[in-house]
């Protein structure tokens, strides 16, 4: 057994629970568990928790839309998110609900203690509300109108609420945040939080609301619910048993503060600044770190149920596997950036990683092994110490071959100890490439030619099954169930004598001479065809977009009300089309000459993909004159062709269906 490092105690975000989570939801959960697994693995007694987040506005809509209670709502999608977390084998303790009975009981509590020490105080709020972000916003928040976090529109708001003294502890988090620059990770993070938002000054937090009744009532002024931040992100303490009131449980005074708390990059401001001051006045501890991780980001552009294009892990699994989609999701997800996630791009990594680096070194080396000793692997000693090549370079691929492997788990360890996943699966396969190449170096199908270098051959057969060894083992916490697989072949009357202690992966030779691997090997990873997957993936995109309902008409968020008067400032007319050509170097745009009444007008507009330059012309189009002129790509534009286009990605200009003269007013 590796040696006791002690408690560590991780949460993921809960999952909102508006919907089935895609395959960019379900990174989380998937990078969550393997840092679980890597530590336990090491010897931490890690407690893992995750959950749902099941209080809303959005989500009291969604369910009225949908015809049935908000309980009834969010107990399906949990049970949606739960079973997508278990598809994807991961080992959280425990899955945490909001609408759990001692979840709600102990935020009211913590509500009202905030509010007896004076934290929360009753007031009015008049601002610009987020509705599927659930946050107020100021106008100087904004950006370009549009709420900074997702942005869509924001509607003016105005209720009765309670708020939050934030400022009260402003000061206090800026101090420790400075004292401790791991608290927030990557450090662009950190920065982006502090510049952008605790530098300038915090405004005091609405946390509570009127306008809607799904969130646990404010239990001394019933119309009130809690804001649904206060609600979600107190699940930390509540689920491992957190009483403001009286004595905690032994489960929360053994594990907090949290060692980490794993989020998307897009709540990241929720988690390093409302969290630790409610912490704060609460006289709680500050979790050690709070990571905000990147995005997997479709490659071919924003995910659309009625595009058909919303991939989903179960899809994935049906196609690849389980930790093929584990080994994808957390290998192509850079540190800070995002990462990016296609069909062609999973095929490939299939292929050329899975398929090839791994499984067919385990499968050549179980068949070399059955075919020259029986499947019996031996360890003579006989090895290419000192060796060099006929140039005088070492050809001591032995010592080589074991100084990669066994320094391998220092890397990895190191890698995750700093939370670069990528990196350390990285790591992994640069052992699995060292052992085929070594493979190339030693030539077996050679050495079995001569008799007199058997023993030397059972030597690099040894090697090889020693070295995918501990290679399986430090793959367990990213593809746990591949490394059954291969221990399974290399072991195959025990193969808990494969599996090693953490401690013990930096030691060549610990497999006992004499042991037989599987007379028989299976392919861990089938090569795929990239057109019978693509031909999959038209059936299911077509499935996905007959579940939408047929017709699917576009998702348009609405607008704040204006006056006629507003209207009156823009100005429309009618324009003829009298010449089109392309804008050089720019392939999304036109420039047409357009006769707007006595005069033509330059205008670029970025319709290449949808018209041909000669399909414009003569075309009488909808034209907003009163813009000012700008530079498009260096071509001055001196108005906007209007159109209108479907989430389809669909396009098509205004045109007049009668024959009106230009330069008419359009009102």
């Amino acid at each position: 057994m590796p040696k006791n490092r002690g408690n560590y105690y991780m949460t993921t975000a809960i999952a909102y629970t508006s919907g089935k989570p895609h395959i960019g939801n379900t990174y989380e959960i998937v990078l969550a568990d393997s840092i679980a697994r890597f530590r336990r693995q090491q010897g931490y007694n890690v407690f893992f928790q995750t959950g749902s987040d099941e209080h809303g506005q959005k989500i009291e809509e969604k369910a009225a839309a949908a015809g049935v209670s908000p309980k009834e709502f969010v107990d399906e999608v949990s049970t949606e998110i739960k079973r997508i977390w278990d598809l994807m084998n991961t080992s959280y303790d425990k899955f945490i609900r909001t609408t759990d009975e001692d979840h709600e009981k102990q935020v009211q509590r913590i509500f009202k203690k905030l509010y007896d020490q004076g934290d929360i105080y009753k007031g009015a709020y008049e601002g610009l509300y987020c509705t599927p972000c659930e946050s107020f916003w100021t106008e100087s928040q904004l950006v370009d109108g549009k709420c900074p976090d997702c942005g869509r529109e924001v509607k003016p708001a105005k209720e009765e609420a309670y708020f939050f003294k934030m400022s009260k502890y402003a000061d206090r988090l800026i101090d420790y945040i400075n004292e401790h620059p791991e608290f927030i990770q990557p450090v662009s993070r950190k920065n982006e939080m502090m510049n952008n938002f605790l530098l300038p000054g915090l405004q005091d937090l609405c946390v509570s609301r009127t306008s809607f009744k799904w969130g646990i009532p404010v239990d001394f002024d019933p119309k009130h619910v809690v804001y649904v931040w206060l609600d979600a992100l107190t699940n930390y303490i509540t689920g491992i048993g957190y009483n403001c009131d009286g004595e905690s449980s032994d489960l929360f005074k053994a594990n907090w503060p949290a060692d980490l708390h794993l989020i998307g990059k897009d709540i990241i401001r929720f988690h390093t600044i409302y969290w630790p001051i409610f912490l704060m006045a609460l006289d709680l501890p500050l979790p050690k770190q709070v990571f905000g991780h990147p995005w997997l980001i479709q490659a071919d552009g924003k995910m659309s149920k009625s595009k058909g294009n919303v991939i989903y892990a179960d899809d994935l699994v049906d196609m690849f596997g389980v930790d093929a989609v584990r080994y994808f999701v957390l290998h192509e997800m850079p540190f800070e950036n995002d990462g990016v996630i296609s069909w062609e791009l999973l095929v490939e990594r299939m292929n050329s990683e899975l398929a090839n680096t791994l499984g067919n070194l385990v499968n050549r080396t179980i068949s070399m092994s059955n075919k020259y000793f029986g499947g019996v692997v031996n360890k003579t000693g006989v090895n290419t110490d000192g060796a060099v090549d006929a140039e005088g370079n070492s050809a001591d691929y032995d010592a080589d071959l074991k100084a990669v492997v066994t320094g391998t788990v220092k890397k990895v360890e190191d890698k995750m100890a700093t939370l670069h996943v990528a990196d350390a699966i990285t790591e992994v396969f640069t052992l699995f490439k060292r052992c085929n190449k070594y493979i190339d170096e030693t030539m077996p199908w050679a050495l079995a030619k001569d008799e007199a270098k058997k023993e030397r051959l059972e030597e690099v057969l040894y090697n090889l099954v020693e070295g995918i060894t501990i290679g399986a083992n430090l793959l367990k916490a990213f593809m746990p169930e591949t490394t059954e697989r291969v221990l399974a072949q290399l072991y195959p009357d025990n193969m808990e004598a494969g599996l090693r202690d953490f401690d013990d992966l930096d030691k060549f030779g610990l497999r006992e001479s004499g042991l037989k691997v599987t007379e028989k090997p299976e392919i861990l990873f089938a090569r795929l065809d990239i057109e019978e997957v693509l031909a999959k993936v038209e059936e299911i995109q077509a499935a996905q977009k007959a579940a939408a309902g047929g017709v699917k008409y576009p998702e348009v968020e609405a607008k704040e009300e204006i006056s006629i008067d507003d209207f009156d400032k823009i100005q429309i007319r009618v324009g003829e089309v009298l010449k089109c050509e392309p804008v050089k170097k720019a392939k999304k745009l036109l420039c047409s000459q357009i006769r707007v009444g006595d005069e033509v007008r330059q205008i670029v507009s970025g319709i290449a993909q949808f018209y041909k330059p000669e399909e414009m012309v003569g075309k009488k189009v909808a034209v907003i004159t009163n813009l000012k002129p700008v530079k498009l790509c260096g071509v001055e534009s001196q108005g906007m062709i209007l159109a209108a286009s479907d989430d389809e990605g669909n396009l098509s200009v205004l045109t007049v269906d009668k024959d009106i003269i230009a330069g008419s007013e359009i009102k």
